[in-house]
């Protein structure tokens, strides 16, 4: 019998997950975008906000969904796979009250705190705006301020990095959270470590390195991540014997702490002196992670997900050992002022043996156009990360005008950068 997927979410990240299950199943989806890669793939692509449950709900009824896949976090902020268990539908993706694990960053140290969870550093929670800036005077080092609720992987402020101790008080005093998380700045090197979750059962991917600044050399704003890349190996060239296993070990903690959760758990690790420490979970894929991933994994991921229902143990997951490159395509301007709705033209056929992701951006009768956000991704893979990121850089032709890139990840000089950085602090 054919599985009939429902796939919630139009970026990057979904046309990744569309790309893996399409060719074994019905697939249908919904998003507030029209993503030409997605409607490609799918019987059927309806528009619907991410956030509307209800009627995701009842579309995924309509069209006899067997199960869905949730790809954004704010969906599962909403209560998407809520609503989809309730009416019948099997959700890739925690309820609600499992994704605050993402949605809720003091319920997630408190959580960590509780339950033991390694790798947690020091953290205070405060309700008040003005406690929290008498805090960062009083305290003995840097601080990374966060926001508690989403805030789309821009709303962080690290002190002695991105910004000042008066820098980061000013903007607590000027925006228009209410509840903050200051923890103790983590030093070192960031990687990911994304699981499939269900039945109690947890299978590790590659571990990933993302690229949050806009700007080549790891220079400006933080954005939603400019690209990433994976090694031939479930490490990275910057991670020593262990420290791999050491992330895992944590996903597993948290499994054990949270039996019923089910979907992607993503661990973002800062790699210190002292080994991998948490800088956050998330609820669902990453996105660019995602597009490193999915490329790679030779098991079924329709096998997975039906597992997951199903209430048998996930299979065991293989993948082909080639390195991967992804480089996002962002608006001018993204991601302080990008240039939303500006016309863009895709050359597909430039790309060669690279794979092309469109991410959030809107088909219309005349033609592709921009939003706030990232606009496509290419990724390249190979016996090498030099040979991955020579693949992607090629395929950038496809970009066209109006667009930006960070042509440097995964280049040799940047990977090398990160490797002596990691020798500096363990020395």
């Amino acid at each position: 019998m054919t599985e009939t997927v429902l796939l919630v979410g139009g970026g990057g990240r979904e046309h990744a997950i569309a790309r893996a299950v399409a060719d074994d199943c019905e697939l249908y989806a919904c998003a507030s975008n029209r993503n030409p890669g997605i409607r490609r793939l799918a019987t059927g692509l309806e528009s619907i906000n991410e956030t509307d449950a209800e009627a995701i709900a009842d579309y995924a009824v309509s069209v006899g969904a067997d199960l869905a896949v949730i790809g954004p976090e704010s969906a599962l902020d909403a209560g998407v796979a809520d609503a989809l268990d309730d009416a019948g539908v099997y959700a890739f993706g925690p309820r609600a009250a499992e994704a605050e694990l993402e949605t809720d960053k003091a319920f997630q140290r408190r959580f960590m705190d509780e339950e033991s969870i390694p790798g947690c550093p020091d953290f205070a929670v405060f309700d008040d705006i003005d406690e929290a800036c008498a805090y960062i005077d009083e305290y003995d080092g840097d601080l990374a301020v966060k926001p508690v609720g989403l805030t789309g992987g821009k709303g962080v402020k690290v002190i002695g990095d991105q910004v000042t101790a008066e820098e980061a008080k000013a903007y607590l005093r000027d925006s228009e959270y209410d509840r903050v998380v200051l923890e103790e700045r983590l030093v070192g090197e960031e990687f990911t470590v994304q699981a499939f979750v269900a039945n109690g059962d947890l299978r590790t991917t590659p571990a990933v390195q993302d690229h949050k600044r806009a700007y080549e050399g790891d220079e400006g704003p933080n954005t939603g991540g400019m690209g990433s890349y994976t090694d031939t190996t479930p490490s990275l060239p910057f991670m020593d014997e262990g420290d791999y296993e050491s992330a895992v070990d944590v996903l597993e903690a948290v499994v054990d702490a949270l039996p019923d959760y089910k979907g992607v758990l993503y661990g973002q690790f800062m790699l210190t002196d002292e080994g991998p420490k948490v800088v956050e979970f998330n609820a669902r894929f990453g996105d660019p992670e995602a597009m490193n991933t999915l490329p790679v994994l030779e098991t079924p991921f329709l096998d997975v997900l039906t597992a997951a229902r199903d209430g048998e143990p996930l299979p065991e997951l293989d993948f082909s050992g080639e390195a991967t490159v992804c480089k996002y395509a962002v608006p001018d301007g993204y991601p302080t002022d990008p240039d939303a709705g500006a016309k863009i033209a895709v050359d597909e056929s430039s790309v060669g043996n690279a794979l092309l992701y469109y991410a959030s951006v809107d088909e219309r009768e005349d033609g592709l156009y921009t939003t706030t956000s990232r606009a496509f991704a290419v990724v390249g893979r190979g016996d090498s990360i030099a040979a991955a990121e020579t693949e992607a850089a090629d395929a950038l032709a496809a970009a066209g005008d109006r667009v930006r890139i960070r042509h440097d990840i995964g280049t040799a000089d940047l990977v090398e950068r990160r490797i002596e950085h990691m020798d500096e602090m363990r020395s």
